[in-house]
């Protein structure tokens, strides 16, 4: 039975999505439909470098308004193993990444402290919280501190599809940020995210995986049944490390749903019908976070569901 709270929850939450979305999608989020536009080819300079900021007419619609995400799977960063065993083929990576991101964004870049991320610095912490949430529902894996957004890199990533997922991502959703967002509107979300770290920092999967193996696996796997037994739709499925996959009925479901809870600052995003939620045994060891985010905003489906 819906009640006078879960009515109120629900208006406070789209209300916080009408916040986060440019107000190209204010009128027409919930009924976009997730088709991907013809995959722009690569435009070459006289020198035979790629010229980034010569590719885009247009972009696909955000993942967060409920356009395709920009990758079916995650894309992660190559672990330091990896990059271990070819130091000069990562360095060529992160430095074409960095050369297309500063020429599609103008954004400032660096190479990052961490080993399969190159750091780009945005116009202001609300930029970067925002690219956060916009990317990693793009399904491109992403880290912010302040200003600062981290972006993924490997020594195996190819001009023509890893390299330039990354730099799609990044020119998209500044796009956005930059050409879709008014200053007062750019205000509200700097206003919406402090108010929401305030009460609770956003709920990310871990910038490294310190645990071993098996620790992260009973982790994964115990967020996944207590998933299972809230919210009684499942199985819950274990994804890619720092990640738990929750399978919805249908893709409408798993758009809402992911937005929503990003709306609540738990980062989140979808492959398929499958939602994707967090599990960071640093901030949230027992996943109560996420499993209380995750029940809450599946009774609010419900609620919206009813009408």
């Amino acid at each position: 039975m819906t009640t006078s709270d879960d009515a109120q929850a629900l208006a406070d939450l789209n209300a916080r999505i009408l916040t986060l979305l440019p107000a190209t999608y204010q009128a027409s989020y919930e009924t976009l439909q997730p088709i991907a536009m013809r995959t722009a080819g690569l435009v070459y300079a006289a020198d035979g470098s790629v010229a980034w900021d010569k590719i885009w007419g247009s972009f696909c619609d955000l993942a967060m308004a409920g356009g395709p995400p920009h990758k079916g799977r995650l894309l992660e960063p190559a672990s330091p193993e990896a990059i271990a065993a070819q130091p000069d083929r990562y360095d060529q990576v992160t430095a074409e990444i960095r050369r297309g991101v500063s020429l599609a964004t103008n954004l400032v870049t660096r190479g990052s402290p961490l080993p399969g991320w190159i750091r780009a610095d945005c116009y202001s912490e609300a930029m970067a919280g925002w690219l956060l949430r916009a990317i990693a529902m793009e399904n491109v894996a992403v880290h912010a501190d302040g200003r600062w957004l981290s972006l993924p890199a490997g020594p195996d990533y190819r001009l023509e599809k890893e390299i330039k997922n990354v730099v799609t991502v990044i020119a998209k959703t500044t796009h956005y940020w930059v050409g879709h967002m008014l200053p007062r509107q750019q205000f509200a979300v700097a206003e919406l995210l402090a108010a929401m770290n305030a009460a609770s920092p956003v709920l990310t999967p871990p910038t490294t995986l310190a645990d071993s193996a098996d620790a992260a696996l009973a982790q994964l796997t115990r967020i996944a049944a207590r998933l299972e037994t809230e919210i009684g739709i499942g199985p819950t499925t274990p994804r890619q490390a720092g990640w738990v996959g929750v399978e919805c009925p249908n893709v409408a479901a798993a758009v809402w749903l992911t937005r929503a809870l990003v709306a609540t600052n738990v980062l989140a995003r979808r492959e398929g019908t499958t939602l994707c939620v967090p599990a960071n045994r640093v901030v949230d060891p027992w996943g109560d976070r996420v499993v209380h985010a995750v029940a809450r905003v599946y009774r609010l489906a419900l609620v919206r569901a009813a009408g």
